[in-house]
């Protein structure tokens, strides 16, 4: 045999174990979801081909388009504040030893922590009668229960949840910056908020999209800790969109429309995720 084929062959043949994974859990699910999208099915009986009737449920479904702004708007309440405060955290704990060590696993624990328990827990504290915030404030407060308070009130879970996640990725890209560069700018006058502005902010950019991107696609697949809080109320105003595609796919038996919906959470994603890669990619620089 050729050495060339023999090198191509040999290629592939490593390829093959990465080929069959991106197949299988990748390729096929996303294949499996469109076909399943173009069905009538109620999980029992046989699948009827219905063609695009999915699409123009869903597509005209108000109801769809509600839990699609509801997320939205988590995540934007959510991705900002978590990633200053990660920031704000891995900038105290960076240069510190063995203590800093300590500290940003007492960060972590929270994210380490099962979603749906997490959930449990401060259902309890948000509890008007006998919650923790209610005896603090002297006074019942429906957080949970009011539709001005419930969706503030599930954000600052998630963000609770993911600073210390968060600031841990933080936390490695400013000790990945060289000391020669921090200790030029300080000779230069780059302290306290110049050091912050001028060096740290633009050498962790490559961070900084990761972080945005990745708390993105987290908030959009929110589902579990909402599960556990609210259940999607009070009257849909914490009905995120991985409840409702939950909801149709289980609990009205319509795969097909939670296929459509799936199909267009992830181009919505696509679009966010693309349009954050685009920002950074002009404005990032590995070299330093």
């Amino acid at each position: 045999m050729d050495r060339t084929v023999r090198r191509i062959a040999t290629s592939y043949a490593l390829l093959l174990p990465s080929l069959i994974g991106v197949g299988c859990f990748l390729l096929l699910p996303i294949a499996v979801v469109l076909w399943l999208s173009l069905h009538s099915w109620n999980l029992l009986g046989p699948m009827k081909f219905t063609g695009l009737d999915n699409w123009r449920a869903v597509l005209g479904d108000r109801q769809f388009g509600h839990s699609l702004v509801v997320t939205v708007v988590l995540t934007a309440m959510v991705v900002p504040v978590q990633t200053a405060l990660g920031f704000g955290v891995a900038a105290l704990l960076a240069g510190r030893g063995r203590g800093g060590t300590v500290l940003r696993v007492v960060y972590a624990l929270p994210w380490m922590c099962a979603p749906v328990a997490v959930g449990v827990v401060w259902q309890w504290i948000f509890a008007p009668t006998g919650g923790a915030l209610s005896a603090l404030l002297g006074r019942r407060i429906e957080w949970l229960s009011s539709p001005v308070l419930a969706l503030p009130g599930v954000a600052a879970v998630l963000i609770w949840m993911n600073v210390g996640y968060v600031a841990l990725f933080f936390v490695a890209g400013i000790r990945a910056i060289p000391g020669e560069v921090l200790d030029a700018g300080a000779l230069d006058g780059a302290t306290g908020w110049r050091r912050t502005r001028w060096l740290l902010l633009p050498l962790l950019r490559p961070t900084m999209f990761f972080v945005l991107a990745t708390g993105v696609l987290t908030a959009f697949q929110t589902f579990d800790t909402v599960y556990a809080l609210t259940r999607g109320g009070p009257d849909h105003h914490t009905d995120v969109v991985a409840m409702r595609l939950y909801s149709e796919a289980f609990d009205a038996a319509r795969p097909g429309r939670a296929a459509v919906m799936a199909v267009v959470v992830f181009a919505v994603m696509f679009v966010i995720t693309f349009a954050q890669h685009r920002y950074f990619r002009d404005r990032t620089s590995y070299e330093y």
